[in-house]
């Protein structure tokens, strides 16, 4: 396994180590010795959690849970590709308000941590992508808030070619100016 630093401070890409044959291959998705090792982290995970996305041009996000709820993530590809959106929603951090886009797919295997106080969200590259991610506390709906997708202040390029398909709560999301005032 493999881990680097990706742009904001605390993320972190994991590539693992595959053994492949003409049997096919195995890796291990995770392993906590090691993610610590070279990581510095320990999270221990409460919740597994999938997405399916039937069509590509799906966006999903931007989501995250507030202070006693805050969720740290792990997350990955398990088939299909997605543009991954991460922002910084730390108050107290330098990148507050930044944010990153990486590609992960199924294929490239690349997993990312996200620590608690960042706003996930993802746009489906391929039709039937299934999305997977562990997280370190539970589902606390009275936490959550959703950060608008399209927020003109974030200025996000999400790759979607023509309309995206968007849930009612995503498409209802709040706006920066009002998340950060109202957290």
């Amino acid at each position: 396994m493999k881990a680097w630093q990706a742009g904001l401070r605390g993320l972190w890409l994991i590539q693992p180590t595959v053994h492949a044959d003409s049997r096919g291959a195995f890796f291990e998705r995770f392993n906590a010795r090691q993610f610590e090792q070279l990581t510095g982290e320990a999270p221990r995970f409460v919740q597994t959690c999938e997405s399916a996305s039937a069509h590509k041009n799906t966006v999903r996000g931007l989501h995250l849970q507030l202070k006693t709820k805050a969720q740290g993530k792990l997350v990955w590809v398990q088939q299909g590709a997605v543009r991954d959106v991460v922002l910084d929603a730390r108050p107290d951090s330098p990148t507050f308000g930044h944010h990153e886009v990486l590609e992960l797919t199924a294929e490239n295997r690349l997993q990312l941590w996200i620590p608690p106080g960042f706003a996930h969200g993802f746009a489906t590259l391929t039709d039937n992508t299934v999305f997977q991610y562990q997280v370190t506390d539970f589902y606390s709906p009275e936490h959550e808030r959703c950060i608008a997708w399209n927020e003109p202040d974030l200025n996000i390029d999400w790759g979607v070619q023509g309309e995206p398909i968007v849930s009612e709560k995503d498409a209802k999301g709040m706006s920066w100016l009002d998340f950060c005032r109202l957290g």
